[in-house]
Protein backbone atom coordinates (compact mmCIF):
# COMPACT_ATOMS: atom_id res chain seq x y z
CA UNK A 1 0.00 0.00 0.00
CA UNK A 2 0.96 3.47 -0.93
CA UNK A 3 1.81 5.75 2.34
CA UNK A 4 0.44 9.36 1.85
CA UNK A 5 2.72 11.98 0.10
CA UNK A 6 2.59 15.39 0.22
CA UNK A 7 4.79 17.27 -2.40
CA UNK A 8 5.51 20.98 -1.81
CA UNK A 9 6.76 22.83 -4.78
CA UNK A 10 5.87 25.80 -6.51
CA UNK A 11 6.03 25.56 -9.96
CA UNK A 12 6.81 28.65 -11.80
CA UNK A 13 5.13 28.75 -15.52
CA UNK A 14 7.34 31.85 -16.39
CA UNK A 15 10.91 29.85 -15.88
CA UNK A 16 13.02 28.93 -18.44
CA UNK A 17 13.19 25.53 -17.25
CA UNK A 18 10.29 23.28 -18.49
CA UNK A 19 7.63 21.83 -15.82
CA UNK A 20 8.75 18.06 -16.22
CA UNK A 21 12.07 19.39 -15.24
CA UNK A 22 10.90 21.22 -12.52
CA UNK A 23 8.84 18.57 -10.81
CA UNK A 24 11.87 16.11 -11.39
CA UNK A 25 14.41 18.60 -9.74
CA UNK A 26 12.30 19.02 -6.58
CA UNK A 27 12.30 14.84 -6.30
CA UNK A 28 16.06 14.84 -6.66
CA UNK A 29 15.85 17.77 -3.88
CA UNK A 30 14.06 15.86 -1.66
CA UNK A 31 15.88 12.89 -2.09
CA UNK A 32 18.36 14.69 -1.11
CA UNK A 33 17.18 16.27 1.92
CA UNK A 34 16.12 12.49 2.76
CA UNK A 35 12.13 13.51 3.01
CA UNK A 36 12.07 10.61 0.39
CA UNK A 37 14.55 7.05 1.11
CA UNK A 38 16.09 4.31 -0.77
CA UNK A 39 12.81 2.12 -1.69
CA UNK A 40 10.03 4.32 -0.73
CA UNK A 41 7.12 4.67 -3.32
CA UNK A 42 5.63 7.59 -5.18
CA UNK A 43 2.19 8.15 -5.86
CA UNK A 44 0.95 7.16 -9.59
CA UNK A 45 1.17 9.49 -12.23
CA UNK A 46 -2.42 10.15 -12.29
CA UNK A 47 -2.76 11.19 -8.16
CA UNK A 48 0.55 13.01 -8.88
CA UNK A 49 -0.54 15.15 -11.62
CA UNK A 50 -3.96 15.87 -9.40
CA UNK A 51 -1.53 17.05 -6.85
CA UNK A 52 0.95 19.04 -8.69
CA UNK A 53 -2.34 20.53 -11.17
CA UNK A 54 -0.50 19.61 -13.74
CA UNK A 55 -1.06 17.66 -17.62
CA UNK A 56 -0.60 13.64 -16.74
CA UNK A 57 2.01 12.93 -19.65
CA UNK A 58 4.37 16.39 -17.37
CA UNK A 59 4.39 14.52 -14.65
CA UNK A 60 4.91 10.94 -16.86
CA UNK A 61 8.24 13.07 -18.46
CA UNK A 62 9.73 13.81 -15.29
CA UNK A 63 9.33 10.33 -13.91
CA UNK A 64 11.43 9.05 -16.93
CA UNK A 65 13.75 11.48 -16.47
CA UNK A 66 14.43 10.08 -13.05
CA UNK A 67 14.20 6.54 -14.02
CA UNK A 68 16.65 7.14 -17.12
CA UNK A 69 19.53 9.27 -14.42
CA UNK A 70 18.83 6.71 -11.78
CA UNK A 71 16.96 8.26 -9.59
CA UNK A 72 13.95 6.15 -9.87
CA UNK A 73 13.18 2.71 -10.01
CA UNK A 74 10.03 1.38 -11.66
CA UNK A 75 8.21 -2.39 -11.01
CA UNK A 76 5.78 -3.76 -12.60
CA UNK A 77 2.25 -4.06 -10.88
CA UNK A 78 3.72 -1.97 -7.88
CA UNK A 79 4.67 1.14 -8.71
CA UNK A 80 7.47 3.67 -9.21
CA UNK A 81 10.04 3.32 -6.38
CA UNK A 82 13.03 5.75 -4.94
CA UNK A 83 15.92 3.37 -6.48
CA UNK A 84 17.80 1.48 -3.88
CA UNK A 85 21.36 2.73 -5.40
CA UNK A 86 21.23 6.36 -5.80
CA UNK A 87 23.57 8.75 -8.16
CA UNK A 88 26.13 10.35 -6.24
CA UNK A 89 24.43 13.97 -4.74
CA UNK A 90 24.92 17.20 -6.48
CA UNK A 91 22.99 20.44 -6.13
CA UNK A 92 20.91 20.25 -9.70
CA UNK A 93 21.76 23.83 -12.22
CA UNK A 94 19.45 25.38 -13.88
CA UNK A 95 21.17 24.82 -17.05
CA UNK A 96 21.60 21.32 -17.16
CA UNK A 97 18.95 19.59 -15.00
CA UNK A 98 20.48 16.10 -16.08
CA UNK A 99 23.21 17.13 -14.35
CA UNK A 100 25.58 14.62 -15.86
CA UNK A 101 28.15 16.50 -17.38
CA UNK A 102 30.44 16.07 -14.89
CA UNK A 103 30.88 12.27 -14.67
CA UNK A 104 30.91 12.95 -10.81
CA UNK A 105 34.24 13.81 -10.40
CA UNK A 106 34.83 17.48 -9.75
CA UNK A 107 33.85 17.59 -5.31
CA UNK A 108 34.09 20.48 -2.90
CA UNK A 109 37.90 21.00 -3.76
CA UNK A 110 37.42 21.64 -7.38
CA UNK A 111 35.01 23.59 -9.75
CA UNK A 112 36.89 23.23 -13.04
CA UNK A 113 38.25 19.54 -14.31
CA UNK A 114 40.10 18.66 -17.76
CA UNK A 115 38.73 15.31 -17.64
CA UNK A 116 40.10 12.36 -20.14
CA UNK A 117 37.43 13.35 -23.42
CA UNK A 118 34.02 13.31 -21.79
CA UNK A 119 31.83 15.28 -24.68
CA UNK A 120 29.19 18.07 -23.99
CA UNK A 121 25.75 17.03 -22.11
CA UNK A 122 24.57 20.35 -22.31
CA UNK A 123 24.14 19.70 -25.78
CA UNK A 124 22.44 16.40 -25.47
CA UNK A 125 19.23 14.73 -26.52
CA UNK A 126 17.93 14.38 -23.61
CA UNK A 127 14.75 15.22 -23.65
CA UNK A 128 14.34 13.15 -27.37
CA UNK A 129 15.89 10.45 -25.16
CA UNK A 130 13.46 10.33 -22.21
CA UNK A 131 10.83 11.02 -24.66
CA UNK A 132 11.48 7.99 -26.83
CA UNK A 133 12.52 5.89 -23.87
CA UNK A 134 8.50 6.75 -22.20
CA UNK A 135 7.05 5.65 -25.23
CA UNK A 136 8.98 2.51 -25.98
CA UNK A 137 8.22 1.36 -22.15
CA UNK A 138 4.74 2.48 -22.49
CA UNK A 139 3.93 0.66 -25.58
CA UNK A 140 6.07 -3.05 -24.88
CA UNK A 141 6.96 -2.89 -21.54
CA UNK A 142 3.74 -4.73 -20.71
CA UNK A 143 3.54 -7.45 -22.90
CA UNK A 144 7.37 -7.77 -24.46
CA UNK A 145 10.05 -6.19 -22.23
CA UNK A 146 9.28 -7.68 -18.92
CA UNK A 147 11.20 -11.18 -20.04
CA UNK A 148 14.46 -11.77 -20.83
CA UNK A 149 15.48 -10.25 -24.15
CA UNK A 150 18.68 -11.82 -26.64
CA UNK A 151 21.89 -11.99 -24.57
CA UNK A 152 23.16 -10.53 -27.62
CA UNK A 153 21.45 -7.40 -27.71
CA UNK A 154 17.94 -6.03 -29.16
CA UNK A 155 17.87 -7.51 -32.72
CA UNK A 156 17.21 -4.61 -34.48
CA UNK A 157 19.28 -2.20 -32.61
CA UNK A 158 22.03 -4.71 -33.13
CA UNK A 159 21.03 -4.18 -36.79
CA UNK A 160 21.59 -0.46 -36.57
CA UNK A 161 24.69 -1.06 -35.36
CA UNK A 162 25.84 -3.12 -38.34
CA UNK A 163 24.52 -0.95 -40.93
CA UNK A 164 26.78 1.98 -39.13
CA UNK A 165 30.17 0.07 -39.01
CA UNK A 166 29.31 -1.52 -42.54
CA UNK A 167 28.43 1.88 -44.18
CA UNK A 168 30.45 4.64 -42.73
CA UNK A 169 33.13 2.51 -41.03
CA UNK A 170 33.65 0.00 -44.03
CA UNK A 171 33.23 -3.13 -42.18
CA UNK A 172 31.69 -6.02 -42.90
CA UNK A 173 30.00 -7.42 -40.29
CA UNK A 174 26.54 -8.85 -39.50
CA UNK A 175 24.06 -8.99 -36.38
CA UNK A 176 25.58 -12.55 -35.48
CA UNK A 177 28.97 -10.53 -35.31
CA UNK A 178 28.05 -7.95 -33.08
CA UNK A 179 27.06 -8.36 -29.27
CA UNK A 180 25.55 -4.97 -27.18
CA UNK A 181 27.29 -4.25 -23.76
CA UNK A 182 26.87 -1.91 -20.95
CA UNK A 183 29.71 0.46 -21.99
CA UNK A 184 32.78 -0.20 -23.91
CA UNK A 185 34.47 -1.28 -20.25
CA UNK A 186 32.33 -4.65 -19.96
CA UNK A 187 33.11 -5.28 -23.63
CA UNK A 188 36.92 -5.15 -23.07
CA UNK A 189 36.00 -7.59 -20.09
CA UNK A 190 34.38 -9.71 -21.32
CA UNK A 191 37.28 -9.77 -24.49
CA UNK A 192 39.55 -9.84 -22.18
CA UNK A 193 37.78 -13.03 -20.34
CA UNK A 194 37.94 -15.13 -23.01
CA UNK A 195 41.36 -14.16 -24.83
CA UNK A 196 43.81 -14.75 -22.15
CA UNK A 197 44.86 -17.06 -19.60
CA UNK A 198 46.99 -17.34 -16.90
CA UNK A 199 50.70 -16.07 -18.39
CA UNK A 200 49.64 -14.83 -21.48
CA UNK A 201 50.53 -11.71 -23.03
CA UNK A 202 48.75 -8.47 -24.19
CA UNK A 203 51.35 -5.73 -26.21
CA UNK A 204 49.68 -2.24 -25.14
CA UNK A 205 50.72 1.01 -25.98
CA UNK A 206 52.41 3.41 -24.03
CA UNK A 207 51.32 5.99 -22.46
CA UNK A 208 47.91 4.41 -22.90
CA UNK A 209 44.46 3.26 -21.17
CA UNK A 210 44.48 2.04 -18.06
CA UNK A 211 41.22 0.64 -17.42
CA UNK A 212 42.01 -1.39 -20.67
CA UNK A 213 44.99 -2.80 -18.84
CA UNK A 214 43.38 -3.87 -15.81
CA UNK A 215 40.72 -5.55 -17.14
CA UNK A 216 43.42 -7.70 -19.34
CA UNK A 217 45.62 -7.90 -15.93
CA UNK A 218 42.20 -9.15 -14.31
CA UNK A 219 42.23 -12.32 -16.61
CA UNK A 220 45.61 -13.37 -16.49
CA UNK A 221 47.52 -11.52 -19.04
CA UNK A 222 50.69 -10.02 -18.90
CA UNK A 223 50.99 -6.05 -20.39
CA UNK A 224 54.16 -5.31 -23.05
CA UNK A 225 54.46 -1.97 -23.52
CA UNK A 226 55.38 -0.66 -26.91
CA UNK A 227 56.40 3.31 -27.58
CA UNK A 228 54.14 5.76 -29.09
CA UNK A 229 55.07 8.55 -31.71
CA UNK A 230 53.74 10.63 -34.18
CA UNK A 231 52.92 8.05 -36.21
CA UNK A 232 51.39 6.23 -33.80
CA UNK A 233 52.02 2.59 -32.02
CA UNK A 234 56.51 1.71 -32.79
CA UNK A 235 56.06 -1.30 -34.83
CA UNK A 236 59.77 -2.09 -34.59
CA UNK A 237 58.51 -2.44 -30.57
CA UNK A 238 55.89 -4.86 -31.46
CA UNK A 239 57.91 -7.15 -33.38
CA UNK A 240 60.72 -7.55 -30.79
CA UNK A 241 58.18 -8.56 -28.55
CA UNK A 242 56.85 -11.19 -31.12
CA UNK A 243 60.71 -12.43 -31.78
CA UNK A 244 61.26 -12.87 -27.48
CA UNK A 245 59.26 -16.23 -27.88
CA UNK A 246 56.61 -14.67 -25.36
CA UNK A 247 53.09 -16.33 -25.83
CA UNK A 248 51.21 -12.88 -27.43
CA UNK A 249 48.08 -13.60 -27.90
CA UNK A 250 46.77 -10.02 -28.28
CA UNK A 251 47.54 -6.64 -29.36
CA UNK A 252 45.41 -3.57 -27.48
CA UNK A 253 45.77 -0.28 -30.14
CA UNK A 254 43.48 2.86 -30.35
CA UNK A 255 44.43 3.70 -33.95
CA UNK A 256 42.20 6.35 -34.89
CA UNK A 257 42.78 8.84 -32.43
CA UNK A 258 45.52 7.11 -29.86
CA UNK A 259 44.80 7.50 -26.29
CA UNK A 260 45.77 9.72 -24.64
CA UNK A 261 48.49 11.24 -27.36
CA UNK A 262 45.49 11.67 -30.20
CA UNK A 263 47.99 10.68 -33.17
CA UNK A 264 46.93 8.49 -35.94
CA UNK A 265 48.86 5.43 -36.54
CA UNK A 266 49.94 5.91 -39.77
CA UNK A 267 48.63 3.58 -43.30
CA UNK A 268 52.31 2.32 -43.19
CA UNK A 269 52.18 0.88 -39.74
CA UNK A 270 48.45 -0.32 -40.06
CA UNK A 271 49.29 -2.37 -42.60
CA UNK A 272 52.38 -4.02 -41.12
CA UNK A 273 50.45 -4.53 -37.57
CA UNK A 274 47.58 -6.31 -39.72
CA UNK A 275 50.83 -8.68 -41.66
CA UNK A 276 51.90 -9.14 -37.99
CA UNK A 277 48.54 -10.34 -36.76
CA UNK A 278 47.93 -12.72 -39.37
CA UNK A 279 52.12 -14.02 -39.56
CA UNK A 280 51.68 -15.04 -35.61
CA UNK A 281 48.19 -15.31 -34.76
CA UNK A 282 47.67 -12.67 -32.60
CA UNK A 283 44.10 -10.47 -32.20
CA UNK A 284 43.97 -7.18 -32.40
CA UNK A 285 41.75 -5.50 -30.25
CA UNK A 286 40.59 -2.41 -31.54
CA UNK A 287 39.17 0.18 -29.69
CA UNK A 288 37.48 3.17 -31.53
CA UNK A 289 36.32 5.27 -28.75
CA UNK A 290 35.49 8.58 -30.31
CA UNK A 291 35.61 7.48 -34.18
CA UNK A 292 32.22 10.03 -33.90
CA UNK A 293 33.86 13.42 -33.83
CA UNK A 294 36.12 13.89 -36.63
CA UNK A 295 37.13 17.71 -38.29
CA UNK A 296 38.49 16.71 -41.35
CA UNK A 297 37.91 15.84 -44.84
CA UNK A 298 37.46 11.98 -43.75
CA UNK A 299 37.96 9.76 -40.73
CA UNK A 300 40.56 6.99 -41.42
CA UNK A 301 39.19 3.74 -41.27
CA UNK A 302 39.44 1.00 -38.80
CA UNK A 303 42.15 -1.66 -38.93
CA UNK A 304 38.67 -4.23 -38.42
CA UNK A 305 37.71 -2.64 -42.00
CA UNK A 306 40.78 -4.33 -43.67
CA UNK A 307 39.47 -7.94 -44.91
CA UNK A 308 42.57 -9.48 -45.11
CA UNK A 309 42.79 -8.80 -41.23
CA UNK A 310 42.16 -12.93 -39.35
CA UNK A 311 41.88 -12.25 -36.18
CA UNK A 312 40.13 -8.56 -34.53
CA UNK A 313 37.84 -7.92 -31.82
CA UNK A 314 36.39 -3.88 -32.48
CA UNK A 315 34.93 -1.96 -29.57
CA UNK A 316 32.94 0.78 -29.50
CA UNK A 317 30.30 3.18 -27.22
CA UNK A 318 27.22 5.08 -27.56
CA UNK A 319 28.13 7.41 -24.54
CA UNK A 320 30.03 10.03 -26.41
CA UNK A 321 27.49 10.35 -28.92
CA UNK A 322 24.80 10.83 -26.35
CA UNK A 323 25.88 11.50 -22.75
CA UNK A 324 28.30 9.63 -20.65
CA UNK A 325 25.66 8.32 -18.35
CA UNK A 326 24.03 6.51 -21.23
CA UNK A 327 25.99 3.05 -20.67
CA UNK A 328 25.60 1.79 -24.08
CA UNK A 329 28.98 0.02 -25.34
CA UNK A 330 29.28 -2.82 -28.34
CA UNK A 331 31.80 -5.33 -29.52
CA UNK A 332 31.98 -6.55 -33.07
CA UNK A 333 34.33 -9.80 -34.16
CA UNK A 334 35.01 -12.02 -37.04
CA UNK A 335 35.50 -14.76 -34.40
CA UNK A 336 32.16 -16.88 -33.99
CA UNK A 337 33.44 -18.54 -30.94
CA UNK A 338 34.30 -15.64 -29.03
CA UNK A 339 30.62 -13.84 -29.39
CA UNK A 340 29.17 -16.87 -28.58
CA UNK A 341 31.58 -17.07 -25.03
CA UNK A 342 31.15 -13.80 -24.44
CA UNK A 343 27.22 -13.92 -24.37
CA UNK A 344 28.01 -17.24 -21.54
CA UNK A 345 29.95 -14.91 -19.69
CA UNK A 346 27.59 -11.60 -19.82
CA UNK A 347 25.22 -14.09 -18.61
CA UNK A 348 27.15 -15.23 -15.01
CA UNK A 349 26.80 -11.23 -14.17
CA UNK A 350 24.11 -9.75 -15.81
CA UNK A 351 21.35 -11.95 -17.91
CA UNK A 352 21.30 -9.12 -20.54
CA UNK A 353 21.33 -5.32 -21.46
CA UNK A 354 18.79 -2.44 -20.84
CA UNK A 355 16.23 -3.57 -23.79
CA UNK A 356 14.09 -0.60 -23.43
CA UNK A 357 17.01 1.62 -23.49
CA UNK A 358 18.06 0.14 -26.70
CA UNK A 359 14.87 0.50 -28.31
CA UNK A 360 14.87 4.01 -27.21
CA UNK A 361 18.19 4.71 -28.62
CA UNK A 362 17.42 2.84 -32.41
CA UNK A 363 14.24 5.54 -32.21
CA UNK A 364 16.46 8.24 -32.09
CA UNK A 365 18.24 6.80 -34.94
CA UNK A 366 15.35 5.68 -36.99
CA UNK A 367 14.15 9.25 -36.86
CA UNK A 368 17.73 10.65 -37.95
CA UNK A 369 17.95 12.43 -34.40
CA UNK A 370 21.02 10.72 -33.71
CA UNK A 371 22.61 11.87 -37.17
CA UNK A 372 21.77 15.76 -36.39
CA UNK A 373 23.21 15.64 -33.14
CA UNK A 374 26.65 14.26 -33.72
CA UNK A 375 26.39 17.22 -37.54
CA UNK A 376 25.54 19.58 -34.75
CA UNK A 377 28.21 18.23 -31.83
CA UNK A 378 31.17 17.99 -34.59
CA UNK A 379 30.47 21.55 -35.27
CA UNK A 380 30.65 22.38 -31.74
CA UNK A 381 33.56 20.58 -31.06
CA UNK A 382 35.63 22.30 -33.88
CA UNK A 383 34.90 25.49 -32.56
CA UNK A 384 36.14 24.54 -29.13
CA UNK A 385 39.19 22.85 -30.42
CA UNK A 386 39.52 26.44 -32.01
CA UNK A 387 39.43 27.88 -29.41
CA UNK A 388 41.81 25.25 -27.28
CA UNK A 389 44.08 26.23 -29.93
CA UNK A 390 44.14 29.98 -29.52
CA UNK A 391 44.52 29.34 -25.99
CA UNK A 392 47.48 27.36 -26.04
CA UNK A 393 48.93 29.18 -28.95
CA UNK A 394 48.71 32.39 -26.56
CA UNK A 395 49.40 31.36 -23.29
CA UNK A 396 51.62 27.75 -24.05
CA UNK A 397 53.33 28.47 -27.26
CA UNK A 398 56.77 29.03 -25.41
CA UNK A 399 56.17 26.40 -22.57
CA UNK A 400 55.16 22.74 -24.41
CA UNK A 401 54.42 21.10 -27.79
CA UNK A 402 50.88 20.05 -29.10
CA UNK A 403 49.26 19.49 -32.33
CA UNK A 404 45.99 20.03 -33.47
CA UNK A 405 43.99 17.44 -33.47
CA UNK A 406 41.80 16.54 -36.77
CA UNK A 407 38.78 15.31 -34.36
CA UNK A 408 37.93 13.88 -30.88
CA UNK A 409 37.67 16.01 -27.66
CA UNK A 410 41.18 16.95 -26.36
CA UNK A 411 44.41 17.81 -26.97
CA UNK A 412 47.89 16.26 -25.57
CA UNK A 413 50.31 18.80 -24.38
CA UNK A 414 54.42 17.90 -24.13
CA UNK A 415 56.23 20.85 -21.66
CA UNK A 416 59.23 21.40 -23.10
CA UNK A 417 61.17 20.94 -20.05
CA UNK A 418 60.57 17.82 -17.13
CA UNK A 419 57.95 18.54 -14.94
CA UNK A 420 57.15 18.12 -11.21
CA UNK A 421 53.23 17.55 -11.87
CA UNK A 422 52.55 16.58 -8.06
CA UNK A 423 53.74 20.51 -7.40
CA UNK A 424 51.69 21.65 -10.83
CA UNK A 425 48.73 19.57 -9.65
CA UNK A 426 48.89 21.47 -6.37
CA UNK A 427 49.42 24.83 -7.59
CA UNK A 428 46.38 23.99 -9.61
CA UNK A 429 44.43 22.64 -6.67
CA UNK A 430 44.78 25.69 -4.90
CA UNK A 431 42.91 27.28 -7.50
CA UNK A 432 40.31 24.87 -7.20
CA UNK A 433 41.56 23.30 -11.06
CA UNK A 434 41.39 19.28 -11.44
CA UNK A 435 44.08 17.62 -14.02
CA UNK A 436 44.39 14.15 -14.92
CA UNK A 437 48.21 13.14 -13.85
CA UNK A 438 50.41 11.85 -16.87
CA UNK A 439 50.91 8.44 -14.34
CA UNK A 440 47.20 7.90 -15.02
CA UNK A 441 48.51 7.25 -18.82
CA UNK A 442 51.73 5.63 -18.05
CA UNK A 443 53.26 2.34 -17.90
CA UNK A 444 56.51 2.22 -15.54
CA UNK A 445 58.04 5.78 -15.83
CA UNK A 446 55.64 8.46 -16.10
CA UNK A 447 54.88 10.32 -19.71
CA UNK A 448 55.90 13.90 -19.59
CA UNK A 449 52.66 15.08 -21.22
CA UNK A 450 48.86 15.36 -20.18
CA UNK A 451 45.47 15.19 -22.10
CA UNK A 452 43.63 18.24 -21.84
CA UNK A 453 40.13 17.88 -22.73
CA UNK A 454 37.97 20.59 -24.06
CA UNK A 455 34.03 18.86 -24.47
CA UNK A 456 32.96 19.26 -21.59
CA UNK A 457 33.48 23.20 -20.47
CA UNK A 458 32.83 26.33 -21.38
CA UNK A 459 34.90 28.46 -23.30
CA UNK A 460 35.19 30.90 -19.98
CA UNK A 461 36.43 27.46 -17.96
CA UNK A 462 38.90 26.68 -21.03
CA UNK A 463 40.12 29.91 -20.17
CA UNK A 464 40.82 29.93 -17.03
CA UNK A 465 42.38 26.45 -16.92
CA UNK A 466 44.86 26.87 -20.02
CA UNK A 467 46.15 30.52 -17.90
CA UNK A 468 46.70 28.88 -14.37
CA UNK A 469 48.41 25.62 -16.02
CA UNK A 470 50.42 28.11 -18.06
CA UNK A 471 51.57 29.71 -15.00
CA UNK A 472 51.82 26.65 -13.22
CA UNK A 473 54.22 24.96 -15.38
Amino acid sequence: MLRDWKFEIQLDEKSDKAIYLQIADAIIKDIHSGRLKPGDALPGSRNLAQLLKVNRNTVVEALNVLIIEGWLIPKERQGTFIADTLPDFKEVKANNPINVSKKNTINKHYHLQFDDGSPDSKIAPITELARAYRQIFNQKARWQMMGYSNELGDFEFRKSIVQMLNHQRGMQVNEQNIYITRGSQMAMYLTAQYLFTKNDYVIIENPGYKPAWSAFESAGAKLLPANVDKDGLVIDDVISYLKSGKKIKAIYVTPHRQYPTTVTLSLKRRLELIQLSNEYGFTIIEDDYDNEFHFGYRPVLPLSSFTELKNYVYIGTMSKVVAPALRIGYLASNDDALIEKVGSLRKIIDVQGDSIMEQAVLQLIKDGIIKRHIKKATNHYKAKRDFMAALLNEHMNNKATYTIPEGGLAFWVVPNEQIDWLLVSKKLKNKGIKIIMPDSFSFGKTINGIRLSYGSLSEKELEEGIIALAEAL
